[in-house]
């Protein structure tokens, strides 16, 4: 009978602490592969567009998220005001400009 217990999994007591370090470097690994896969390079993507948000200004042609394409003519904290057409201006919130499409020279 003894014979069967180290056959099925080995005597009692050994390896329970082994198995449950594993389990822990195992959850660790899974959280590290996803920190460096997902995690990352969205915080970095949502920074390199709160700084293009922050750095637009008056002239700049951007795209929307609509896929609008407009000339800068105004700026609130909140609100873009796009030149799409002549004399055609509508407003959009400044989280739908998706890019800059071509930056004004000083």
């Amino acid at each position: 009978m003894v014979e069967m217990a180290y056959a099925m999994g080995g005597a009692p007591g050994s390896g329970g602490a082994e198995s449950g370090f594993m389990q822990i470097l195992m959850f660790l690994a899974i959280f590290v592969i996803f920190y460096f896969l997902l995690i990352r390079p969205q915080q970095k993507k949502q920074k390199e567009l709160k700084n293009m948000l922050g750095n637009l200004k008056h002239g700049d042609t951007v795209i929307t998220t609509g896929g609008l394409y407009g000339k800068v003519t105004g700026l609130t904290e909140a609100v873009v005001t796009l030149e799409i057409a002549d004399k055609v201006k509508v407003k959009v919130s400044r989280g739908h400009i998706a890019a800059v499409a071509q930056k004004t020279e000083e």
